[in-house]
């Protein structure tokens, strides 16, 4: 008699066994039971936090978790009790323009919060004993300042980066920033070499000396701090290395809008007009990438002419050849500066926003995807996974933030035009003229 399959509930019950007689550790129980594909298959909106009086253009949680943050295009920043709905403190951030990114300090008991924005402004909000704010600016970036990355555990330190090109360094016990670089483009070699407009910066929680940058070209740009000369002039502006799937490399249509590093050191980078790559650390192509002349574009290394169906394809050329990057398809990424994310307790998945409105999932490991959410009635920008639990908040060109836990009853499926595949949009570069505009 053949054997009956275990259902999803059995399973989580013969967990729970295993749990209570010991075979099974709680923290390993937790991770498991937080990774399972039944509970994001079952993700549903718990609560709408709606006190924003414009789009909500970033949403963060505290080490703990317990209390989010959110900025928005009124220029306000809230500190929510996500759990009851409630604003614990509501403060005008001092910007002129809206407020891109919001982030409470680790180990300041969330009194310490840095902000960057349109304005170009770096701030930084302390919340005195007696519950007021005081605001001031620390820095400033010629052009919009579109995200900040605080160092793991560091209540001091954290990089800005913004349109001009500049990555910053702040140490709050110090009274200046630090300017580390300004990005330059490799494909032009003259005295005045273009600038790259940063759109993104992200820090590597295993080792965070390193960070990387990306903006409007296509390489994601990866630099370690040790190398910067803080007693005198250096070349700090030459990466340790740089990634981007081959079939980009020279590609003037494509930009980077989001940057995530998981706790494995992998590196996602999300491309506007295109796909999400996943990159391992032996996948960089070098401190000073040599674009392909025109002359080359057309040819491969065997000196074959490329298929043009096959170039859009990129799981065909990077992926499933097992040298390249993962690729995550399916949402559309040409509005806005939208944001990338692991989720789960050992990033088993991978998060984004998308122009038609959706909060896309996909299963880390082979590309599948999970989830495409309703979740905003035009854009979905950001997407924050709670830093303990299977929860998510979401914001975009809507006025609320929305919170997802798994509580629907029954197991979600993908929407039948997600599922047929989406008409391929012509592509455009990203560009800067004052528009709808999220950040993540």
């Amino acid at each position: 008699m053949a054997k009956r399959a275990k259902t999803s509930a059995g399973k989580g019950i013969d967990e729970i066994w295993k749990r209570e007689v010991g075979e099974v550790p709680p923290r390993l129980f937790a991770n498991r039971l937080g990774a399972s594909e039944d509970l994001v298959l079952r993700l549903d909106v718990y609560r709408k936090l709606a006190k924003h009086r414009g789009c909500v253009n970033t949403v963060s949680f505290n080490s703990a978790g317990d209390i989010l943050v959110s900025g928005s295009d009124d220029r306000n920043v809230m500190l929510w009790d996500w759990e009851s709905g409630h604003v614990k403190l509501s403060f005008h951030s001092g910007h002129t323009n809206n407020v891109f990114q919001a982030k409470i300090m680790p180990y300041t008991n969330d009194r310490s919060i840095v902000t960057c924005a349109a304005d170009g402004q770096v701030r930084h909000a302390q919340i005195l004993e007696n519950g007021r704010v005081q605001t001031g600016m620390l820095a400033k970036h010629q052009g919009r300042a579109h995200k900040l990355a605080i160092e793991p555990g560091s209540p001091h330190i954290f990089y800005t980066c913004g349109e001009d090109g500049l990555v910053q360094h702040f140490d709050l016990r110090s009274s200046s920033a630090t300017k580390l670089f300004t990005c330059k483009s490799f494909h032009d070699k003259s005295i005045n070499m273009p600038i790259v407009h940063l759109n993104a910066i992200a820090i590597d929680p295993r080792n965070p000396n390193l960070f990387v940058v990306g903006g409007t070209d296509e390489y994601a740009r990866l630099y370690d701090i040790r190398k910067y000369n803080w007693a005198g002039s250096n070349d700090f502006a030459q990466p340790t290395d740089c990634f981007c799937p081959q079939h980009l490399i020279g590609d003037e249509q494509v930009g980077i809008t989001g940057l995530a590093f998981s706790n494995q050191s992998e590196l996602l980078v999300s491309y506007n007009d295109e796909h999400i790559y996943l990159f391992t650390r032996d996948m960089g192509v070098g401190p000073n990438p040599v674009p392909a002349s025109p002359s080359s574009e057309g040819s491969n290394a065997s000196g074959m002419e490329s298929n043009p169906t096959t170039a859009a394809s990129p799981s065909t050329m990077d992926a499933d050849d097992g040298a390249g990057p993962l690729v995550y398809k399916g949402h559309r990424n040409c509005d806005t500066v939208k944001g990338v994310s692991f989720f789960g307790p050992r990033d088993e998945y991978v998060v984004s926003g998308s122009d038609c409105g959706r909060i896309f999932i996909w299963r880390k490991k082979d590309g599948e995807l999970m989830r495409a959410m309703e979740a905003d009635k035009h854009i979905v920008n950001c997407i924050e996974p709670h830093p303990h639990v299977t929860m998510l908040a979401s914001s975009g060109i809507e006025h609320d933030i929305k919170l997802w836990i798994p509580k629907a009853v029954n197991r979600a499926s993908l929407p039948a035009k997600i599922e047929q595949g989406i008409v391929p949009w012509k592509r455009t570069k990203l560009t800067f003229a004052p528009a709808i505009h999220g950040s993540s």
